[in-house]
């Protein structure tokens, strides 16, 4: 991703995805400053996938295609500490939200955790026997 400091000014950066289907709603974005240890923004994963086809979020987080291309986005982070906008390829960013739809498909999230529970209810179950 390019980190966006003037208009006509940015650098790239690096930046970890992550997803845990154990919190299935959410995506995890570290980046890697140089010189300061990783800031990482947690994020809804639906805000990113629909950030990727038009202008989504709210609050500290806003991400929408770049220019009205679907190539690039915009994602715009805000906090009390400071703003940062950054933009990247959206093809990456889809390829990654199509793994985590593989590990949880998208809108089956709390099915997913039903099963988990029930799960875990069968086994405690066949301990107590």
């Amino acid at each position: 991703m390019n980190l966006v400091v003037a208009p006509e000014l940015s650098f790239g950066i690096v930046v970890d995805l992550g997803y845990e289907p154990g919190d299935p709603y959410a995506v995890r974005f570290a980046f890697h400053l140089p010189g300061d240890a990783p800031v990482t923004w947690v994020f809804a994963r639906e805000l990113l996938l629909d950030g990727l086809s038009g202008p989504s979020g709210e609050g500290d987080v806003h991400i929408h295609p770049l220019g009205g291309e679907p190539s690039e986005v915009r994602i715009a982070l805000r906090n009390p500490h400071g703003d940062a906008l950054l933009h990247a390829p959206a093809a990456p960013l889809a390829a990654f939200l199509a793994r985590t739809d593989r590990l949880v498909p998208i809108g089956q999230e709390h099915t997913g955790r039903e099963l988990d529970a029930q799960l875990a209810e069968i086994l405690r179950g066949c301990g107590a026997g």
